[in-house]
């Protein structure tokens, strides 16, 4: 038995309500660290490296499904590394012609609506019924320390289980809505992958969440019930852009105001204009813990919906459209980082940021002062060394 002793915080008279013991540390400390005298020469364990993939074995393992290969395909994706940047792209390139035949889902609403349980249960539905479901799930980014928890996975333990589903948490990075070049591509190289449904997660952060548009074909507002009045959901924002708002946890005691508030939003998406051209944005209720509403939402309303933009010609437009406005977003999103890895921006950066701050120039003449300073910047050749957006 491994030997162990009382910390010093637990009562001495504990009567072993106490459970807790702390194991002695490692006999003559761990490898590597101060005051250690483990035997260097001891040899340690073999570190195993992954075999690093080509372009074809990327192309190859996600058309064939494989998970681990797709996995690793979105890791490159993820990468802000040059080298990873190019051979992403190549990938990109390949597998287009296996993308655009999934239906494209995206859910959003504010933080405790119940999204990551509401997808779960719409998840194994779908699973139950031969689909295969990936779910994109957004995690917010800290602003203090960049990083994020990814604990989406965590919530959907049965979904994650199914072997027809795909769960990818990925960091917001501090985007509006998390949803950036990054996301767009994950989503094609599921779709190459035989995912014929794509459920998108985004942060939940109430009116501001309006870029889920730019990727999804339906767009599923979910709110609980106490959220505001009518006056509050008559805000402009994200209310106008949903293709249908879905109340959940219409269960228990719960079910009377998920109903009353179900008859509210009705009458607000009265007053506003439909998102999707020939199409009735209504309000609907579900239970995420029961089930209920779930089949009919999804069969009565949401398949309909992708039955009548078929159609009508709705959504191959809306595509069209959606492609056109990520090459701008990626325009924005290069130009950005070109003004700020310029070496005349940089060389003059810290100057203008102290006289800002010292109250010596204003801040409207220190844009014009940096953007004067980029202009200088042989940017032809800039962009040929540096950008990771360079042909090469």
């Amino acid at each position: 038995m491994t030997e162990t002793y009382k910390p010093e915080w637990v009562p001495e008279k504990d009567d072993d309500k106490f459970a807790c013991r702390v194991m002695y540390g490692v006999k003559g400390g761990h490898e590597g660290m101060p005051g250690s005298n483990v035997d260097s020469s001891r040899k340690s364990a073999p570190v195993i490296k992954r075999n690093k993939l080509t372009v074809d074995d990327y192309v190859d393992g996600i058309i064939k499904g494989d998970r681990m290969t797709l996995s690793r395909a979105i890791t490159l994706i993820e990468s802000n590394a040059a080298a990873h940047f190019y051979i992403a792209q190549q990938v990109i390139q390949r597998i287009l012609p296996y993308t655009g035949k999934a239906t494209r889902v995206g859910i959003t609403g504010v933080p405790g609506a119940g999204k990551s349980t509401f997808i779960e249960a719409l998840g194994n539905k779908l699973c139950a019924e031969g689909h295969r479901v990936a779910v994109l799930a957004v995690d917010p980014s800290s602003t203090v320390t960049k990083g994020s928890i990814l604990g989406d996975k965590t919530r959907m333990e049965t979904l994650s289980r199914q072997k027809n589903a795909f769960i990818r948490p990925s960091p917001s990075g501090g985007t509006l809505g998390g949803l950036t070049r990054k996301s767009r591509e994950t989503l094609l190289l599921c779709e190459a992958a035989g995912y014929d449904t794509i459920l998108v997660e985004t942060v939940g952060v109430g009116q501001s969440e309006t870029t889920v548009r730019s990727m999804v074909d339906f767009f599923l507002y979910v709110v609980i019930t106490g959220a505001g009045d009518e006056l509050q959901g008559m805000k402009k924002g994200v209310m106008e852009l949903a293709d249908a708002v879905l109340i959940n946890k219409a269960d228990g005691d719960n079910k009377r105001k998920a109903m009353v508030t179900r008859a509210e939003y009705g009458r607000i998406l009265q007053f506003l204009r439909p998102a999707t051209e020939k199409w009735e944005t209504r309000a609907y209720t579900c239970s995420s813990v029961t089930g209920a509403g779930i089949p009919e939402l999804w069969n009565e309303v949401i398949m309909k919906f992708f039955s009548q933009g078929k159609e009508n010609g709705v959504l191959s437009e809306r595509r069209k459209h959606q492609t056109l406005s990520w090459v701008y977003s990626m325009v924005e999103e290069h130009l950005h980082n070109l003004f700020y890895r310029s070496p005349s921006v940089l060389a003059c950066k810290d100057k203008i940021e102290t006289d800002v701050v010292e109250g010596k120039l204003p801040p409207t003449l220190a844009v014009q002062k940096l953007i004067a300073e980029y202009a200088k910047t042989e940017i032809g050749d800039y962009v040929k060394d540096t950008s990771p957006f360079a042909i090469k």
